[in-house]
């Protein structure tokens, strides 16, 4: 009998895996969720090296058929489109980085939906933050193949949230393209140069843009296709949507 097919999406390998583009991973990739020094700072200097507020998103999934356990882990943008009112929970993150973006995230932001791990990886489309982190029921169910032994109901490890398509790509966005100009602007200094798909390429859960006090600085990605004046950027972003 053909293995069953769960209708959710997987990002454990983006996870722990490799990266698209081949790179290796460094130890300070893979060494996440440690604890932060004791310095003394009043409540003033705390605050401020907070980590920064982000806004928009990409995030990866594989939309091409891989079975762990007999399951199909396959969620593509496709699979998105077919659920009920669009909308899905993004579940089997088991990255704590990734997994404290997801913990950042604000109902109503953007993210881009990412295929990874496939032919042809790239983004194919758009999707909506449309409830925050909660916990990640998969960890605790043993036939799952995100089970997490270690995970504890009063104490979960994991979250996730809930996103809804919102529409594909005017085209689709390959990785190759992107690290062309992440190369160029790194060389030569532009808005792709820090991009997290290069720089932090493990993690299935990545932020485009930071905000500070309502208004936002728009960096990688996010900058680079909507090149509006980056103090009008984000402002601007879901009216430039349409041009991609």
């Amino acid at each position: 009998m053909a293995p069953k097919k769960r209708p959710r999406m997987s990002k454990k390998a983006a996870d722990a895996g490799k990266a698209d583009d081949g790179g290796k991973v460094s130890a300070a990739e893979a060494s996440v969720g440690g604890k932060r020094k004791a310095t003394g700072k009043s409540k003033e200097s705390v605050k401020a090296d907070d980590p920064p507020e982000h806004s928009h998103w990409l995030m990866k999934s594989e939309p091409e058929s891989r079975f762990e356990n007999g399951i199909d882990v396959k969620f593509g943008i496709e699979d998105l489109k077919t659920m009920l009112d669009q909308t899905s929970c993004w579940d089997g993150v088991r990255n704590f980085q990734a997994r404290n973006f997801m913990r950042q995230m604000k109902k109503g932001q953007l993210a881009f939906f990412y295929h990874s791990n496939c032919k042809e990886p790239g983004i194919a489309g758009l999707m909506k933050i449309v409830k925050e982190a909660y916990v990640d029921h998969t960890q605790f169910d043993k036939k799952d193949v995100h089970f997490d032994a270690s995970s504890k109901p009063d104490n979960p490890k994991w979250s996730m949230v809930d996103v809804q398509y919102q529409r594909m790509m005017k085209r689709f966005i390959p990785l190759s393209e992107l690290k062309k100009y992440h190369l160029q602007h790194r060389a030569q200094g532009g808005p792709l140069k820090d991009m997290a798909l290069f720089t932090r390429a493990r993690l299935s859960v990545q932020p485009l843009t930071t905000g500070k006090s309502g208004s936002a600085r728009c960096v990688c990605l996010v900058s680079f296709m909507f090149p509006f004046n980056t103090s009008r950027c984000c402002s601007s972003l879901q009216r430039s949507l349409s041009l991609w």
